[in-house]
């Protein structure tokens, strides 16, 4: 048995002592972003040091807690800060909570970022929907484990994004006079913000936003067949030729201005799952 195959088991036995295994929606909150949580009748929360063989958080905006609870009659498991490649994890351990949240019985996953917006339709606090991404992470979570426990090891990337979570999306954004962009995501390693010529270049080979998230997750989740969303808050508009020096403290504020808008969405499409 892989090792990783043992750790998922255990972690999936003590959440099965809380009732985690009664979710169906996985929710994985990013940068900024967690107002969601009011939505949830809470049944219990658990901080991720005390979850066998989940990393810590290291991002000071992400409170590093695993929530279960329900919204609607519809039981919910919510990452409360998620894992990144920058923060010196390996691609294994940042997607290790898909994982598990996928062996405990989630048949759904909506995703959430905080992403530089190059696209200049997009402005600060605008949404967009993930329609596909670009992977420019130095690594792959599937790479190494060559057991069919995992999943199919040639995951189709055609489709990344689940066309049914997205028309509910786009159509509880309709209902509620939102605006919801489409676009392509390009997640890089970070930690640091880009250059104005990467910004040309990430412009040049099709990316609409850029963030240092996401992508990793949403392979697991194809290669273990589980539909996901993705959603960006654009929190910094990246012109090249007219770029501004942005703080993690600007960033995160900008991302507040869109959460209750974004929160209200996902409300709306787990209360029909």
């Amino acid at each position: 048995m892989h090792k990783l195959e043992e750790q998922i088991n255990t972690a999936v036995n003590y959440l099965q002592g809380f009732n985690y295994h009664q979710a169906r929606v996985g929710i994985v909150l990013g940068t900024g972003l967690g107002q969601l949580i009011h939505h949830i009748q809470i049944e219990k929360s658990i901080p991720y040091n005390e979850i066998p063989h989940f990393p810590l958080s290291t991002v000071e905006s992400h409170k590093g807690q695993l929530i279960y609870g329900k919204i609607g009659d519809t039981p919910v498991i919510a990452m409360q800060g998620r894992f990144h490649y920058y923060e010196g994890y390996s691609m294994q351990e940042i997607t290790f909570p898909i994982r598990v949240m996928k062996a405990l019985g989630i048949r759904h996953l909506l995703l959430s970022n905080a992403a530089g917006g190059m696209n200049p339709a997009f402005k600060n606090g605008d949404m967009v929907l993930l329609d596909d991404h670009i992977n420019l992470q130095p690594e792959n979570p599937l790479r190494g484990l060559n057991s069919s426990f995992f999943g199919t090891r040639f995951p189709d990337m055609s489709q990344p994004y689940d066309k049914q979570l997205g028309s509910l999306l786009q159509s509880a954004a309709a209902d509620k006079g939102l605006t919801l962009h489409t676009g392509v995501y390009v997640s890089v390693t970070g930690p640091n913000l880009e250059t104005r010529a990467e910004y040309r270049f990430l412009r040049l080979i099709g990316a609409d936003m850029v963030g240092m998230s996401t992508v990793p997750e949403v392979i697991v989740a194809n290669q273990l067949q589980l539909p996901c969303a993705a959603i960006s808050v654009i929190t910094d508009e990246c012109d090249p030729d007219n770029l501004k020096a942005v703080s993690l403290e600007e960033i995160i504020a900008v991302a507040g201005t869109a959460d209750k808008k974004l929160s209200e969405l996902f409300v709306s499409v787990i209360k029909h799952l």
